[in-house]
């Protein structure tokens, strides 16, 4: 299973393309696709180009993302990875 994301451009926040050809924030609304209706969708994500930045396919299972980049989409979906305890420069 596989759906399009990629980054809004008035915010950067991550959006996935849904069923009815909008984009949502949330993952549980992305349209689930095979890995054809993906590939014809995305020339259509990428022409968003004022609402849509870098769109790609990426995969899905049921619990959400998948595949050899679950790891990275995830992340994406759940925000930054840093917090405030680690300073640069410290000694």
């Amino acid at each position: 299973m596989k759906t399009l994301t990629a980054n809004r451009l008035t915010d950067g926040r991550v959006i996935y393309r849904t069923a009815d050809g909008q984009w949502t924030t949330q993952l549980d609304e992305a349209q689930r696709l095979s890995p054809e209706e993906a590939a014809e969708l995305l020339p259509v994500a990428e022409a968003e180009f004022g609402i849509a930045v870098g769109p790609y396919i990426i995969d899905l299972d049921e619990a959400g993302p998948a595949g050899q980049k679950w790891r990275r989409e995830s992340i994406r979906l759940a925000g930054p990875t840093t917090g405030t305890t680690h300073v640069l420069g410290a000694a």
